[in-house]
């Protein structure tokens, strides 16, 4: 911390308190001058009566008392009358040991990784976060915040390259998914659900429907006329044909649809299990799968349709963080809403995010703490040791100019004990 960091220091409560601590230190010193006087003055009148024997003894003490308590106050900050007296202003000779010591302790008793843990699992971290989304403001706060710098985001991702390392991780790793099995385990998924029938319903239906349209009963028609004999055309036989098989085929996927016992279904159902057991077993349709999955992958209208969505997304996020639609930053906000709701139902779900908090907090502390003991001791060294002893003398000074009190109370006491042993001694 420099000089001008501990000046920041200054408050009307510390000027407050350096009034109080010179009017102490003036007490103190009026004091001693008091007990000064008053032993010249018992001393000067000890021929009186003995009494006053009793009283400089008492006086000369608390006087001794005092000045030696003066002197280790003193010395504590600075060197007492500016003599060069060994072991005086001790703060400011060991400086630098007192800094090493301060950062030693932080470390060793403050962020140790017991306390440090259990200070931090005091504390809910997942309510608080909670709480704080699900507060609307804050939550469109954040979203607002949020929309700001995608759109920075997204032009330091195209200047860096990142855009065209993550379009290739992504397209590694669609190359190497292998599709077979996962369609296989899908299409089994399908058809354990029973959900194939619904599929082979719907198929029915839009054959019966293509098959009925006009368009297409004229070109059945026509190459029935075509492998017809000359003399079957004569009598219409095309038109017959094409009516029996039209009405063939609707009965036939009538009974189909209305019956979920239809021999067709039992079939359709071993046909699409024979499929699905090639499709996972079968190295012939992994094969073609991959290679329609490559071919897929390496059409220029993927990336010209990536390209597009690219551009899209970026101009969209750019009028959203302008203002011009609130479309996006209305739906961030409500998924932020729905988040601290979500979370300050689930209690497992907080207890796994402060489980984890703790963890990397932990961490992250343990990590630090050498670091922060040394930024601690840099900083006491750096510190302009004069402002910093103001500091301390105002903080606390008050407290020490009591010991000189008590140091001319006590050697007082002292000194009349002494003197009325000695008395008592001269008596006998």
């Amino acid at each position: 911390m420099t000089a001008v960091a501990i000046s920041s220091f200054s408050s009307s409560a510390d000027a407050a308190r350096a009034a109080e601590l010179r009017r102490v230190k003036a007490l103190a010193t009026l004091v001693l001058a008091g007990t000064l006087a008053l032993f010249i003055a018992a001393k000067t009148l000890l021929h009186v009566h003995p009494a006053f024997g009793f009283v400089a003894a008492f006086a000369e003490a608390a006087t001794i008392g005092g000045l030696a308590d003066w002197y280790a106050v003193v010395a504590l900050f600075r060197r007492p009358l500016g003599l060069p007296i060994p072991h005086t202003a001790i703060i400011q000779a060991n400086q630098h040991r007192i800094a090493d010591k301060l950062g030693e302790f932080i470390e060793v008793h403050f962020l140790e990784a017991a306390p440090v843990e259990a200070k931090l699992r005091q504390v809910d971290f997942a309510s608080f976060i909670a709480d704080w989304l699900s507060d609307r403001k804050r939550s469109e706060d954040l979203a607002r915040f949020l929309l700001r710098l995608l759109p920075e985001a997204i032009s330091a991702s195209e200047t860096s390259g990142l855009k065209t390392f993550v379009t290739r991780r992504v397209m590694t790793q669609l190359q190497s998914i292998n599709l077979a099995p996962l369609a296989a385990g899908t299409l089994r998924a399908f058809l354990e659900e029973g959900r194939h029938q619904g599929l082979l319903d719907d198929l029915l239906r839009g054959v019966h429907g293509a098959l009925t349209q006009p368009d297409t009963m004229t070109a059945i028609r026509a190459k029935i006329r075509d492998e017809l004999p000359t003399l079957l055309k004569l009598y219409r036989a095309d038109a017959f044909l094409l009516k029996k098989i039209v009405a063939s085929a609707t009965a036939f996927f009538d009974d189909v649809r209305n019956d979920p016992n239809h021999p067709f279904r039992g079939e359709f159902d071993r046909m699409m299990l024979t499929f699905v057991d090639r499709l996972s077993g079968d190295p012939a349709y992994a094969d073609r799968i991959d290679a329609l999955k490559r071919d897929f992958l390496a059409r220029p209208e993927l990336g010209d349709l990536t390209k597009n969505i690219w551009s899209n997304m970026q101009s969209f996020i750019q009028r959203s963080a302008a203002g011009e639609t609130q479309v996006l930053q209305h739906h961030l906000a409500n998924v932020f809403v729905e988040a601290g709701a979500a979370l300050a139902n689930d209690p497992e779900m907080r207890a796994e995010i402060n489980q984890g908090l703790v963890a990397v907090l932990r961490s992250f502390i343990a990590d630090q703490k050498s670091g922060v003991s040394s930024f601690i001791s840099d900083q006491v060294k750096a510190w302009d040791m004069g402002q910093l002893i103001s500091l301390i003398e105002i903080n606390i000074g008050k407290d020490l100019q009591y010991i000189r009190f008590n140091g001319s109370l006590i050697g007082g006491l002292a000194g009349l004990a002494l003197y009325t042993v000695e008395f008592v001694l001269r008596l006998l």
